[in-house]
Parts: C-alpha cells; structure tokens; sequence
C-alpha cells in the first residue's frame, strides 16, 4: 500500500535565519514529525492566490490538516473585531477555505487543528466567539507568550474522537477564541469551564475532525494516527 500524502497548511510570516530576513513560508515541524511518525508524508501548503489551485493541490493529498495560527478573519463570519481580535491573514484564511471547500467536495480526510477548527466551523456558515476569557472568566486556554495551557477535557462517548483519544485527556492548548456556533458538525469534547474544545462531521462517514488543542505537540498522536489511517483508506 503506498503511504499517504498528508497537506499541512502553513503560515506566511517575516523570518529570520542565517543572513536572511524575509518573508517566508513555514510551520512547526512538530507537525510534519507527527505525521511521519504515524506512517504519512508531509507536504507543506503554503498560502496560495490562483484559480483553482486548491482543486489541484486536493486532487493530489490523501489527507488534510489545517494548521494553528492567527485569528480568523471576523468579517468572514460577519462580525466586527473584538478589542483583542488581531493579527487575521486574508491570504492564509482565503487559501484555507478554499482547500476546505476542493476537499469537502472530494470527501478528503481532514483534521483542524486550534485555528484550524475556528477556520472549519466559519467555513461550515458558524461563527467565533473572539476572546474566550469573557466567557469563562480566566486564561488556562491561552496563558501568553509561546506557553501552552494544559487544560483536561471530556470526549462525547460513542464519537470518533473518544474512539481514537479516550474518554478524557489532558491536552496542549493555545487560543484565546473558540467556536461559538458550528453548523453541520457536532461537539466532540468539552473543558471542564464548558468552552467547546472539538467537534466532528455529524456525517459520521468522513473523517472530518477539529480540535482546539495541538496534537502534534503530545506524545500521543492519535488524533494525527486516525487521519493517517483514514488518508490511507481514502487512498486505496
């Protein structure tokens, strides 16, 4: 069986290395080292602006992750920016609906990850809540800086997620946002203040996964090692 190609989309920032300082395209390598770990090749997707580049770049992959990052942008869920609301990347969150939009068409495996879930649930028509703080009154989702908040959460029994992580974990996670409303998916697991930390396709078919938290970040990748083995599936 040939071994799945995976798509990792990725950031476009300002970099530094060696005597270079310019834009560049790129993404933790925690995440292309989870996935060969898992038994797939990683490909990074950087963000792309033709027509029909998304198509084609889908008709190529076996899977898909849409990556963490910045905020998305609010007037993509018609709202207007929250005080804290910063930093949105028209290029990136225009590219990544796209390939959402070629993958959904072809039943592609895909998972969110953080950002990548608040991008799938805008997608699916959803919106954002923009500063979760207001919400719950604390900041154990995002404690600042390049700092990770280990927060447990709950899976929903009998979804694909507690099938491939169990019923509880505690997880690395890293937003100041969350999913407010998420049309055609269903909530997988929760944290224990209530903020929605996954959700899933309600066609249980697809594989189609979003979680709040970084994955690749963890020893246990299962959430990584259930799209592998869908992409492989997909593939044959």
């Amino acid at each position: 069986m040939s071994t799945p190609v995976i798509g990792l989309s990725t950031y476009r920032e300002p970099a530094r290395w060696g005597v270079w300082d310019q834009r560049a395209d790129l993404l933790p390598a925690q995440y292309a080292e989870a996935v060969l770990s898992c038994g797939g090749v990683p490909v990074l997707l950087p963000p792309v602006d033709a027509v029909g580049a998304a198509e084609t770049v889908v008709a190529r992959l076996d899977g898909l992750v849409i990556s963490g990052g910045a905020d998305v942008e609010p007037a993509r869920y018609d709202a207007e920016p929250h005080p804290r609301t910063a930093s949105w990347r028209p290029d990136r969150d225009a590219w990544e609906l796209a390939l959402l939009t070629a993958a959904e068409a072809v039943g592609l495996p895909v998972l969110g990850v953080c950002r990548g879930m608040q991008v799938m649930a805008v997608h699916a028509g959803g919106r954002l809540d923009q500063h979760t703080p207001d919400l719950v009154g604390h900041d154990e989702h995002s404690p600042g800086g390049d700092v990770f908040g280990e927060v447990p959460v709950a899976t929903e029994p009998g979804s694909r997620l507690a099938a491939l992580v169990g019923p509880s974990l505690s997880v690395n996670c890293h937003h100041h946002q969350s999913v407010a409303e998420h049309p055609g998916y269903v909530a997988s697991a929760h944290a224990s203040d209530g903020t929605l930390e996954a959700m899933e396709a309600a066609d249980g078919d697809r594989f189609c996964v979003a979680v709040q938290w970084h994955p690749e970040t963890v020893a246990d990748v299962g959430l990584l090692a259930g799209l592998v083995r869908a992409a492989a599936a997909y593939h044959a």
